[in-house]
């Protein structure tokens, strides 16, 4: 490991929103110089912040501390602070300390921008995405009965008509129960599945909604669908 890279930037509409960029690892020995950035910006008057981590390989709970006792203060001002690029590895850790509901996570810096841009809640944003064209898709839960529901009304034209980005996901744990979330991401960008490109946050999200996002309820899934058929 090689320590930890900070930089700071400005983005957004007004050009008020502080990017800090972070590359190498945070633990006890390196998360000064990324509070030093914090702080340094938060008597500044910049509370609308944005962690880059997409170059970062480690974050030990002293770096997961950093951001979760800044945050109550940021929010207080106004503020907020959003996490952006995490790698797989990264953003599992983040998932299992639970700090998805405590702090938003963004696939992309552009994503994070928007959402302070528009003031989009992180509650809002996957249901937005999740809304389709066509109108048995807009009526669809997060659960397996939607999609028996769709294959009743679409008898005649069921090959021709778009599948949801849902029912696909279906799919892919109904054909590989045993398959990670990377393998997920990967299958469903194939031509078999429709080229379906998703970020792999927008994917756990959906795998969360479906109750699917563990191997052990992707398997009890394909089991009872195969048990049905």
């Amino acid at each position: 490991m090689e320590g930890i890279q900070v930089s700071v930037e400005r983005a957004g509409m007004n050009n008020n929103i502080a990017v800090i960029k972070v590359g190498g690892y945070i633990d006890t020995t390196t998360s000064a110089e990324l509070e030093h950035a914090l702080d340094s910006l938060l008597k500044a008057g910049m509370n609308r912040i944005i962690i880059d981590l997409g170059n970062v390989d480690y974050i030990s709970s002293a770096g997961w501390g950093i951001f979760i006792s800044e945050i109550k203060g940021i929010r207080e001002r106004g503020g907020d602070l959003k996490l952006v690029r995490m790698i797989p590895d990264v953003y599992e850790v983040f998932e299992l300390l639970e700090f998805h509901y405590i702090l938003k996570a963004f696939d992309t810096l552009e994503e994070a921008v928007r959402d302070f841009d528009r003031g989009t809640s992180f509650e809002e944003k996957p249901q937005a995405k999740d809304v389709e064209p066509s109108g048995d898709a807009a009526t669809m839960s997060a659960g397996a009965e939607p999609m028996v529901a769709e294959q009743k009304t679409t008898v005649s034209s069921a090959d021709q008509r778009p599948r949801s980005i849902d029912d696909k996901i279906r799919e892919v744990v109904i054909n590989n129960p045993d398959a990670g979330t990377l393998k997920i991401k990967k299958l469903l960008a194939s031509p078999q599945y429709g080229n379906v490109k998703i970020g792999f946050f927008e994917l756990r999200r959906r795998l969360k909604e479906l109750n699917l996002d563990s191997k052990s309820k992707r398997v009890e899934f394909f089991k009872q669908r195969a048990m049905s058929s």
